[in-house]
């Protein structure tokens, strides 16, 4: 039995899903809203929500795409009790998740947010290319026009910035100078790039394409910017070997199995920028035909 943690409406699962049917293979999906109630029926741990409900032993793999594994407390009047007993419940909750996440699998809930600053070391041991950057919480050792500024953390959107509107926080050239301090901020030399290499890692296998964002301004600083009415051209592309090589022991070191990366080029030089675990992949497969939920499928 193949167990899916994702969300409600994630489409990329439900492409993956459609062809688990086609190959019959059964599975079950665990949505980020679900709740369960640890049980133990025949010696033997039992998970029900109001939607599923599963054997942990009959797990023989897991695709964790985003949401996580959410489970029902008891709550106790007596308040040592209930700090005591909140100990029991988190290490059983950690038991059960560290087993899932021992059988054959594709990325885990534990290691699903990872740390950009961390990553960009990482990237630089393995041998790879990184663009210039550094912390400050002001602009004074920043180089107008050239430098950009992106986020620390992995989420990009902030929801419910005003009411009932939500924003997204994109790449930005850094134009003026601050008046007053700021929050520590990652700032990151502005690399003029020949295109973007999307690449997407599963179990030491690479596909990658190539955006050509740099011919439009809606888009050359950050290709999620979408320009809806003229697409970027997307086309399938093939990194070096020794690129590919580095991005292994880069995945292998950050102990993870899959995840969407990103490079810029540039005069014959691949800048690694990121890596996301549970990054969008769809867009690619379909325009490069690649048939990643293909490979998803099979492999689980």
């Amino acid at each position: 039995m193949i167990l899916i943690i994702s969300q409600n409406n994630e489409i990329t699962t439900t492409e993956v899903i459609k062809w688990l049917l086609k190959l019959d293979k059964s599975f079950i999906r665990v949505h980020e809203d679900e709740v369960f109630d640890i049980k133990i029926q025949e010696k033997r741990i039992y998970l029900e929500s109001p939607r599923n409900c599963f054997f942990i032993d009959e797990i023989t793999s897991v695709w964790y795409r985003r949401g996580g594994l959410k489970f029902n407390r008891l709550h106790y009047k007596n308040e040592a009790i209930n700090l005591n007993m909140n100990e029991y419940q988190h290490w059983l909750e950690d038991y059960i998740i560290k087993v899932l996440e021992s059988k054959k699998h594709i990325n885990k809930q534990s290691n699903s947010d990872i740390n950009k600053l961390l990553v960009l070391e990482a990237a630089q041991k393995v041998g790879l290319d990184v663009p210039s950057h550094f912390l400050a919480d002001t602009t004074d050792d920043v180089t107008l026009n050239k430098t950009i500024i992106k986020t620390i953390g992995g989420n990009p959107r902030m929801e419910n910035i005003l009411k009932d509107s939500s924003g997204m926080m994109y790449t930005t050239i850094v134009q003026e100078n601050e008046d007053e301090n700021f929050f520590i901020t990652f700032f990151q030399e502005n690399i003029e790039k020949d295109f973007e290499i999307r690449s997407f890692y599963l179990n030491g296998k690479i596909w990658s394409t190539a955006i050509f964002s740099q011919n439009d301004n809606q888009t050359k600083i950050d290709f999620r910017k979408y320009n809806d009415e003229k697409p970027n051209r997307k086309v399938p592309y093939n990194l070096p070997k020794n690129i590919e090589q580095k991005i292994h022991q880069l995945m292998q070191s950050l102990d993870l199995n899959s995840g969407s990366l990103d490079f810029i080029k540039n005069d014959g030089k691949y800048y690694f920028l990121e890596v996301n675990p549970v990054g969008q992949f769809l867009g690619i497969s379909v325009i490069c035909n690649y048939l990643l939920e293909k490979e998803i499928a099979d492999y689980l």
